[in-house]
């Protein structure tokens, strides 16, 4: 019994340490288990996905080249680059970046950071949250056009945060900018980024009294949630979640702060998202069509943008490596049908706004250029 007493802790600090340790190796084991699976699974899809960067970028593409589509060309009519523009709207020389999340925006990020020093503006970036709350109250929403305001131009300001409207607050109006991603290609990399061993290490590094993962649900794999109808990859239309865990949605991010953009897959959240974007936003890219968003991107808002394409192809190689994601598996063509049967609007939301993008291509006319 003494010697029982002996190894016993004696201070409740050690045995937390004790079980903390525990969990640790344990997690540790776990995730070289997973490392070592999961890079036998992935060698044969190693040169055609990356994550949370332009996936599909080759590097021996050359820069100029474009993106192939043997779809019909749809006609409309005579366009005006001008009136297709809404940077001429913008009352302030300052632009938002009210970045979606894992549509290769952490990558636009770094051309920012880069073509701020080229272009000679300023660049600033929200803090890392440990809460990331998108949907804000009108006093939050107040708060953060302020700080956008008080920024002397030209600037760019990133956040991940849901549109806000200045002119409620009688504030100058900023440059709007985003991107958009497969909906149901983006819900699968949000899926495993989550789960990415250095994810959670990078957070616990940020705050340390956030608790780590459960194993179980550091192992589930997409397929499988969505099988076996897991609540987290249950995705039923017009449930609403907080607005600081519901990723799920790109229309949320340019719907706005009302309780109408909240519910899932709503017609109501869709039709305010797309009304905003042709109100508001001079350019919203599509991560599929990388040289097309950087050439609108350079004629729609140079003062900020000019040189993108160069500087992203002659960087490439530092840019393709951001946040890549080596542990997100394939996932079948069958599992994404089900899923996508519930991202109706979504979807929809989606393809206009490539049609919108493909629209401002179109409009400069560069196919008639010498």
């Amino acid at each position: 019994m003494k010697l029982l007493r002996q190894y016993f802790p004696k201070r409740l600090s050690e045995l937390v340490a004790l079980v903390s340790l525990s969990a640790t190796v344990f997690l540790f084991i776990h995730t070289r288990s997973l490392t070592n699976r999961l890079q036998e699974v992935q060698r044969p899809y190693e040169s055609s996905v990356g994550d949370a960067v332009y996936e599909f970028v080759n590097e021996e593409k050359p820069h100029h080249s474009r993106e192939l589509n043997t779809a019909p060309e749809v006609y409309y009519g005579k366009l005006d680059a001008n009136e297709l523009n809404n940077t001429r709207k913008a009352t302030k020389d300052v632009l938002f970046f009210n970045r979606v999340p894992k549509v290769g925006s952490q990558t636009t990020m770094e051309l920012l950071k880069s073509l701020s020093i080229k272009n000679d503006f300023h660049y600033h970036k929200d803090r890392t949250q440990k809460v990331e709350t998108i949907k804000l109250t009108y006093n939050e929403e107040k708060w953060l056009a302020n700080l956008i305001n008080y920024f002397d131009p030209p600037s760019v300001y990133v956040k991940h945060v849901c549109y806000v409207n200045f002119t409620q607050f009688d504030l100058p109006t900023p440059i709007y900018v985003n991107l958009v991603r497969d909906p149901v290609e983006r819900v699968i990399s949000w899926y495993y980024y989550v789960r990415a061993p250095w994810y959670f290490v990078e957070r616990k590094r940020a705050f340390p009294d956030l608790p780590l993962p459960n194993p179980n649900w550091l192992r589930k794999d997409f397929e499988t949630c969505v099988r076996t109808f897991d609540p987290e990859c249950r995705f039923i239309p017009g449930l609403k979640r907080d607005g600081f865990g519901d990723h799920r949605r790109q229309t949320m991010f340019f719907c706005g702060h009302g309780d109408e953009c909240t519910g899932f897959n709503t017609e109501i959240a869709m039709k305010k998202a797309k009304e905003n974007v042709e109100k508001s936003y001079a350019v919203v890219g599509v991560l599929e069509e990388l040289n097309k968003t950087l050439t609108v991107l350079e004629h729609y808002v140079p003062r900020f943008f000019k040189g993108a394409l160069d500087t992203y192809w002659n960087e490439v190689h530092v840019f393709s490596k951001i946040n890549r994601n080596i542990y997100k598996p394939p996932v079948a063509e069958a599992t994404k049908e089900i899923v996508r049967k519930n991202f109706t609007r979504e979807i929809e939301f989606f393809d206009f706004c490539k049609q919108r993008l493909h629209k401002q291509y179109l409009a400069l006319n560069l196919d008639k250029k010498p």
